[in-house]
């Protein structure tokens, strides 16, 4: 049998490089090798795109703190000026004969659009949300505007831009928004550059953290919750799977608390939840995945109120992939393991690109 040749795309000039390493190494490691070949491509923090050994890619690969790309990888692009792209033609042919991509690269550069508009425009299958999708899920403000107008709570928030912060009105805020308080860069993830603040000297420094990372941030409300989350995995007809909680010892589900920490949060899988409830948050989950134009995959987060209201606080399209990480779990504890999982998540991409490429090009 033919094997299917995946590339597995990670790392990228993004805050999150060191958990997309982890990511991969997992996916790498779970990849069903009788099905698929893979070739490991990772993307260096300078953004060049890397050629790796597919059993020896990583530096300090079981340290999160210290994981980094194998610098004796082969680049994959011709760079002008550069007396060091080698790679021959031959070489460089039997590289790009592939037939999907698994993208694991969170936030930036990767998570927002900006991978899938190039693999979309090479015409090449790739796992998980296409451009829109992964465009508006990075983009939180955006994701709250939808996901309101179809009738799915999200916490009251208010959003400040860049080129206006000498004129914010902190006590205005404070005025509208009751403490404590979220503060958190638009389009970022893994809680990168996210504050809890419960006065105004913390939030004005929280909002000049934010906007280290991003242009447009967040000032959300906080909700009196449970930190719940749910996975979703298919195109048109997507399934929900068990739900997850997050118990947190911490302040608040933060970088460290996701990625280094060892007893800064716990996790319940299946959460202690009435079936109704479990209900309401799966249906709530499909339709904010379907909302924002999501296929293949997602993780949805929620809070739960002590009354049972439920709120999605945001869409994960290339969720976690770690030892830590809930996505895998979620559909662990559903009854799909690991390597059926990213077989799944494989032939989704397949299916997508191949429905596409039914359609006319031309009028």
């Amino acid at each position: 049998m033919v094997k299917i040749r995946v590339w597995v795309v990670f790392g990228g000039k993004t805050p999150e490089h060191e958990v997309s390493l982890q990511s991969a190494k997992n996916i790498i490691e779970a990849i069903d090798k009788d099905l698929f070949e893979i070739i490991p491509i990772g993307i260096n923090k300078e953004g060049r795109w890397l050629l790796q050994d597919s059993q020896d890619y990583l530096e300090n690969a079981i340290d999160p703190k210290s994981i980094s790309l194998k610098k004796t990888s082969k680049e994959l692009a011709l760079t002008p000026g550069s007396k060091n792209s080698n790679i021959t033609q031959v070489h460089w042919e039997s590289i790009w004969n592939l037939d999907v991509i698994f993208p694991v690269i969170h936030g930036i550069n990767g998570e927002d659009g900006s991978i899938q508009w190039l693999l979309q425009l090479l015409e090449i299958p790739f796992v998980g949300p296409g451009i829109l999708g992964s465009a508006v899920a990075m983009d939180k403000d955006i994701t709250k505007r939808l996901l309101h107008l179809v009738g799915i709570n999200v916490a009251k928030w208010v959003t400040l831009y860049a080129h206006k912060k000498e004129s914010i009105d902190y006590d205005d805020i404070l005025r509208r928004l009751k403490t404590p308080l979220f503060v958190k860069p638009a389009n970022m993830g893994s809680s990168v550059g996210v504050s809890k603040v419960s006065n105004k000297q913390d939030l004005i420094e929280a909002v000049a953290s934010a906007f280290e990372y991003d242009n447009k941030i967040l000032i959300e409300q906080w909700v009196k919750w449970r930190e719940l989350e749910c996975a979703i995995l298919g195109n048109d007809t997507p399934q929900a799977s068990a739900i997850g909680e997050v118990i947190l010892s911490d302040s608040f589900y933060s970088y460290k608390t996701k990625y280094i920490s060892d007893d800064g949060a716990q996790i319940a899988i299946p959460a202690k939840l009435d079936e109704q409830t479990i209900k309401k948050l799966q249906e709530t989950a499909i339709l904010a995945f379907q909302t924002i134009e999501c296929s293949g995959m997602a993780r949805v987060d929620f809070f739960l109120t002590p009354e049972g209201d439920v709120y999605v606080n945001e869409i994960n399209t290339i969720p976690g992939f770690t030892n830590i990480s809930m996505y895998p779990k979620l559909w662990e504890a559903s009854g799909l393991l690991y390597t059926d999982l990213i077989t799944k998540l494989l032939y989704l991409a397949i299916e997508k690109s191949e429905s596409q490429s039914k359609l006319k090009k031309a009028f």
